[in-house]
C-alpha cells in the first residue's frame, strides 16, 4: 500500500498564515469592519481585545485590525507584482542567456553583476525621492509612490532570478534529453519550453518566495525613512506612523511589526521547502 509522505509542522503553519494574508488581502473589503482610515473619537489609543475593537485603536483612533487587514492588501500587490514582474523578466533572459550562451550571455552576466551591485533599498529610496515626490494631491501621491516602488524592486529582483535561470539552465541544457533533441532537430524554442522550462520553474520558485519577503521589508523600511506609501495604508506605514506613540501605545508598531515578521518567517520557511524538495529532487535525477 502507497504511503504519503508527512510534511513537517512547519508547512501548515506558514501555509495557513500565508492563506490568512491572501484571503484579507482580497477579501477583506467584504469583512463587517470599520473604515480602515475613519477615526473613531471616542475611543483613542485602545488596547487589543477591547469592546468594539479586536486589536485596539491608534492615539487617533483607527482600528488596528481593519488596518492591518487593508496593509495585507498594499503589501501583498507590491510584492506579488514585483516579483511575478521581475521574475518573469528575469527568467526569459536567464534562461535564453545559458542555452544560447555566447556574447550574448557574457552581456548578460555582466549586466546582472552591475545590477547586483546597487542595493536595492538604495535604488528604491532614490527612484521614490526622484520620481514620487509630495504633491498636492495625495491620492495621485500614493499611486505614484506604488508605481515606483513596484517599478525599482522589479529591477532589484530581475538579476536575482535571472541568475538562478542562468544557473539551473546551464546544468540541464547538459542532459541527455536535452542533446538527444537537439540531435533530433526539435526547434531550441520548443526544446525550452519542454525541457528546459519545466525543471527550471521550481528553483526559480524557490528564490520567489524568498524575494516576496525581501521585497515586504525594504516597502516598510522605505516607509520608516519617511519616503513608502503614506497614510498609514501599508504595513510599514502603519509602523512608521505608530513608533511615535510608542510610548503609549505600543501595539501600534508591535502588531504590524508581528505581521511583517510571520509574513516574511512564512515565506523565508517555503522557499527553503521548496529548495529542499529541488535538492532531493535533483539527486535521483
Amino acid at each position: 500500500m502507497k504511503t504519503t509522505r508527512k510534511r513537517p509542522i512547519g508547512f501548515y503553519i506558514a501555509g495557513s498564515w500565508l492563506s490568512l494574508i491572501v484571503f484579507f488581502s482580497i477579501f477583506g473589503k467584504l469583512l463587517p469592519l470599520p473604515t480602515w482610515d475613519a477615526s473613531d473619537y471616542e475611543a483613542l489609543g485602545l488596547k487589543p481585545f477591547s469592546s468594539g475593537h479586536l486589536l485596539g485603536t491608534t492615539m487617533d483612533g483607527y482600528d488596528m485590525f481593519s488596518g492591518l487587514v487593508n496593509g495585507s492588501r498594499i503589501s501583498v500587490f507590491v510584492s506579488v507584482i514585483s516579483v511575478g514582474l521581475g521574475g518573469a523578466i528575469g527568467a526569459i533572459i536567464g534562461i535564453s542567456s545559458a542555452y544560447y550562451r555566447g556574447r550574448y550571455d557574457k552581456f548578460v552576466v555582466l549586466l546582472f553583476n552591475v545590477m547586483l551591485s546597487i542595493p536595492n533599498l538604495v535604488l528604491s529610496l532614490a527612484l521614490i525621492s526622484t520620481f514620487a515626490s509630495d504633491t498636492q494631491d495625495a491620492n495621485a501621491s500614493t499611486l505614484r509612490r506604488v508605481v515606483v516602488l513596484i517599478v525599482s524592486l522589479t529591477i532589484v529582483i530581475i538579476p536575482l532570478v535571472g541568475r538562478i535561470a542562468r544557473a539551473s539552465t546551464m546544468q540541464w541544457t547538459s542532459r541527455e534529453f536535452v542533446i538527444a533533441s537537439k540531435s533530433m532537430g526539435t526547434e531550441n524554442r520548443m526544446i525550452i519550453r519542454r525541457h528546459i522550462l519545466p525543471n527550471v520553474a521550481p528553483a526559480m520558485l524557490a528564490i520567489a518566495f524568498l524575494a516576496i519577503g525581501s521585497v515586504i521589508i525594504v516597502e516598510g523600511s522605505l516607509a520608516l525613512l519617511g519616503i513608502g506609501i503614506p497614510g498609514g495604508a501599508s504595513w510599514g506605514s502603519m509602523l512608521a506612523a505608530g513608533r511615535l506613540n510608542l510610548e503609549f501605545s505600543a501595539h501600534e508598531v508591535y502588531l504590524p511589526a508581528l505581521a511583517i515578521a510571520f509574513t516574511v518567517i512564512s515565506t523565508n520557511w517555503f522557499g527553503d521547502y521548496v529548495r529542499n524538495s529541488l535538492d532531493k529532487r535533483e539527486a535521483k535525477i
